[in-house]
C-alpha cells in the first residue's frame, strides 16, 4: 500500500496504553507463557491497528517472552 501525496498520513495514537499492557503481558510470558504470550501478541496487534508508537515493542516482547518461557518450561520438565 503506497501513500499518495493528497491523502493525509495515518495519525499516531497519543496513548500507548494497549502497547504498555502488551509489554507487561510479554514480560509475564516468561513466567506463564501459555497465558500471557498469546495475550501479549493479541494486545500488540490491537495496538498496531490503533497505530500506537510502542506496538512493535509489545509484539516483539510477547513473542520472545512466550518462546523463552516455553523453552525454559520444557528444559525444566526434561531435567526432572
Amino acid at each position: 500500500m503506497t501513500h499518495h501525496p493528497n491523502e493525509p498520513a495515518k495519525p499516531v495514537s497519543p496513548s500507548n496504553a494497549i502497547s504498555i499492557i502488551g509489554i507487561v503481558a510479554g514480560a509475564l510470558a516468561l513466567l506463564l507463557p501459555i497465558v500471557f504470550g498469546p495475550a501479549g501478541l493479541i494486545l500488540g496487534v490491537m495496538a498496531r491497528t490503533r497505530n500506537e508508537r510502542l506496538a512493535n515493542v509489545a509484539l516483539l516482547l510477547a513473542a520472545v517472552g512466550m518462546v523463552v518461557g516455553l523453552l525454559v518450561a520444557f528444559l525444566a520438565s526434561a531435567s526432572k
